[in-house]
């Protein structure tokens, strides 16, 4: 994401002062620092702890004291592995379930941007005897910290949340804007204001659930056809321009529509000085994962501003390897001209499988 200068910030300081609501420290845009990539590679992972009585693989858990500050940087498979980047700003991996019914691949790339924004994370868990898969891309705006906090904390809180498995729609709801207002809270006295999107599948036996906030994008190949699951939140969407100014907020043209001339979208987790216009409720679909659905993929728009949802898919259950299909989509939206940070996730199912 890219923020814009100063005078249309303060337009929407004006804007959130006439509607009766205090004003916020200054926004802060690009001071982050580049984000810690700590990925898990290959079909045995590491990183597996206990939590709640289960045993979860995670993606987030550092292997050493040294890759957890950063300093390692990270390793590929030896099969299909091309050079990676030796500044830390690209990392990718994959991983295989069990039973072979399911894999994934994931790559993140800094791109021409000064600083990495993106996060990502792939959860594997089982509760009651039902696997779980969660799968998430988070791409920050003004700042790296609202990302890196969804990565550290929304799947950890949703498979916390009482509901999960018996109304795992509402669990999902009710978890996003919980983590959006915990994040509001750690951050109450920072001299900061940056947001994210979060694009996330919550895969619950053969239930899959896709959540979104914000301009990351999910897309499925059913039956051989391309299927987003996820409709961009913009400001000049009909819906989000009414609700964002039933609000009290206001649609401004600066280069895009933007919320109060200031965000390029009308949902994103953070962003206090934007509240209530600018919101983390997610919109949900579900989809039965049965012989027709062949692959998912999440990104960020680092890779939909310049690849099409088809192209997308159709590399993606193309590629033997999930892995090689997320690269292959990072490298694609790098060479064809991509200005911010591109980070994927690519799901294959394998229906074929006995386990």
């Amino acid at each position: 994401m890219v923020c814009i200068g100063s005078l249309l910030r303060a337009l929407v300081l004006r804007a959130a002062a006439s509607a009766g609501r205090r004003r916020g420290p200054r926004v802060l845009c690009g001071r982050a620092a580049d984000v810690r990539v700590t990925p898990r590679h290959g079909y045995g992972w590491r990183g597996f702890r206990a939590v709640a009585g289960r045993m979860m693989l995670d993606s987030s858990d550092p292997a050493s004291p040294a890759e957890a500050a950063g300093q390692v940087q990270p390793q590929r498979r030896a099969a299909g592995a091309v050079a990676q980047a030796h500044d830390g700003g690209y990392a990718s991996g994959g991983w295989e379930r069990e039973d072979g019914k399911l894999s994934c691949g994931y790559s993140s790339f800094r791109g021409k941007r000064a600083t990495m924004e993106d996060f990502y994370d792939v959860k594997l868990t089982e509760i009651d005897g039902q696997a779980v898969s969660l799968f998430g891309v988070f791409d920050g705006h003004g700042g790296s910290r609202a990302a890196e906090y969804l990565k550290e904390h929304l799947f950890e809180n949703l498979l916390k949340h009482p509901e999960f498995l018996t109304d795992t729609k509402l669990a999902i709801s009710e978890t996003y804007q919980k983590t959006d207002a915990d994040f509001l809270e750690s951050e109450a006295s920072a001299f900061r204001d940056d947001g994210s999107t979060a694009s996330t599948a919550v895969l619950v036996g053969d239930h899959l659930y896709v959540a979104n906030v914000g301009d990351s994008r999910a897309v499925i190949s059913k039956a051989g056809k391309a299927m987003a699951l996820s409709e961009d939140h913009k400001p000049n969407r009909i819906d989000e321009r009414k609700r964002i100014e039933n609000a009290g907020g206001i649609v401004i043209w600066a280069g895009t529509w933007r919320v109060g001339g200031v965000l390029a979208m009308s949902r994103a987790f953070g962003n206090r000085l934007l509240k209530p216009y600018v919101v983390a409720e997610p919109e949900i679909q579900e989809e039965q994962v049965n012989a027709e659905m062949e692959c998912l993929v999440l990104a960020s728009d680092g890779l939909w501003d310049v690849v099409e949802n088809e192209e997308a898919v159709s590399l993606g259950k193309s590629e033997d390897a999930p892995e090689s299909a997320a690269r292959k989509l990072t490298e694609i939206a790098y060479s064809r001209g991509s200005a911010d940070n591109i980070t994927c996730i690519v799901v294959q199912f394998h229906h074929d499988k006995t386990g």
